[in-house]
């Protein structure tokens, strides 16, 4: 195997990892995420390749959530040609909005994927009022 050096691409690497801020577009978080809102439910999907389930932590507290994951060291003494994937523990924190019920979170993990199932507060979910007068009888007004 032929390896072309450069003595100055290894310094540049890290300096750019030291000075520019983790989840750019230059250089993207060490846990991609998509977010969407379908139905009465907001989703949550964060890629963890590599990582061990049991080495997964998620917390809650108030409307911030936490997910905390470590993809270990390589434990042999071969010599590494390129490592580009983050090692080591890492977290991402989400704040969410009041309207989500941080009570009934639900996460499962299938495939190297992190998948967070947030639903809508009941307060928050669309509800009728009544309206009452005098003069008419009650009617039901969509909020």
């Amino acid at each position: 195997m032929l390896i072309r050096t450069d003595p100055f691409r290894e310094l540049d690497r890290l300096t750019h990892q030291l000075l520019t801020p983790q989840g750019t577009l230059a250089r993207p978080a060490a846990m991609p995420m998509d977010a969407w809102h379908e139905g009465d439910t907001f989703y949550v999907e964060l890629d963890l390749p590599g990582v061990s389930q049991d080495s997964i932590d998620i917390d809650v507290e108030r409307n911030v959530v936490t997910v905390r994951a470590e993809r270990p060291s390589r434990a042999s003494d071969a010599q590494l040609l390129v490592a580009e994937r983050p090692r080591g523990m890492f977290s991402r924190q989400l704040v969410l909005g009041e309207n989500l019920d941080t009570e009934r979170v639900e996460a499962s993990y299938d495939g190297g994927v992190l998948t967070l199932q947030i639903p809508v507060a009941e307060h928050a979910k669309p509800r009728k009022i009544e309206i009452s007068s005098k003069n008419e009888g009650r009617r039901a007004i969509s909020a």
